[in-house]
């Protein structure tokens, strides 16, 4: 009995790494370059029946767990801004960026402007590696950026935004704000490939999709459910145990 109650708690505290996965996706379903979790199941330990059982040779298994799978980069829609300084990624890749913190990451978050230093930084407030410097009074309708990454300002090439992908994405470490860092799982960062370009006046939407993602809350919602009522029966059958012995 006390194995059943184990095994139920295990799948419960699958379900809920599984809900919470959903809800981050839906939260940010109007995120900038947001890619969605990956989360699977995988099953535990199996034991021999022993007693409970008619055959020794009877396995009963323990339960299952969550497996964060990374995120999946799929393409997400690209929107039209008409802003100069909005850029979205079309292609497996990422731009590389420098955090307030020193360290260099990776994003697609393509929403970019220029500080008050005239620093092309994003929107949480990385800066571009290398550094790109807009000449100061230069208007944003003067500011050109070329599939390749190239940063004209008022027809003068002041730098170029780094494409760079890694070996599996799926690896990288997310440190927030649609920013990662490279692990040695996922490899460096090296050249993207030619097809990966920059569309000027562009955001990339989210890749969740809304649809697949109530699915799955549900699904999660309804197997958290009866796995719950397990508990329930077996609690209360423990009770009538209890009863008899006394």
């Amino acid at each position: 009995m006390l194995e059943g109650l184990r095994t139920a708690a295990a799948g419960m505290q699958a379900q809920q790494s599984k809900l919470d996965a959903v809800s981050n996706d839906l939260a940010n379903a109007n995120t900038t370059g947001y890619k969605r979790l990956r989360v699977g199941f995988s099953d535990l330990l199996y034991e021999q029946g022993g007693r409970p059982t008619i055959s020794n040779a009877a396995q009963l298994g323990t339960g299952s767990r969550a497996i964060q799978g990374g995120r999946s980069f799929e393409q997400g829609n690209l929107a039209r801004t008409d802003k100069p300084t909005d850029v979205g990624i079309e292609g497996d890749g990422f731009m590389r960026v420098k955090l307030a913190d020193g360290r260099e990451a990776l994003t697609r978050d393509g929403n970019l402007h220029v500080d008050g230093e005239g620093r092309l930084v994003t929107s949480f407030g990385g800066f571009m590696s290398p550094n790109i410097q807009i000449p100061k009074g230069t208007p944003e309708s003067k500011i050109a950026i070329g599939e390749d990454g190239t940063v004209l300002a008022a027809g003068r090439n002041v730098g170029r935004i780094q494409l760079v992908n890694v070996r599996s994405p799926q690896n990288l470490e997310s440190v927030g704000d649609n920013a990662f860092v490279a692990t040695a799982r996922s490899g460096n960062p090296v050249a993207a490939q030619a097809d990966t370009v920059l569309k000027q006046g562009t955001l990339e939407a989210s890749n969740t999709d809304m649809a697949q993602a109530m699915t799955d809350m549900i699904e999660a919602q309804r197997t958290y459910q009866l796995t719950s009522k397990a508990i329930t029966t077996a609690d209360q059958m423990m009770e009538i145990a209890n009863g008899v012995k006394r």
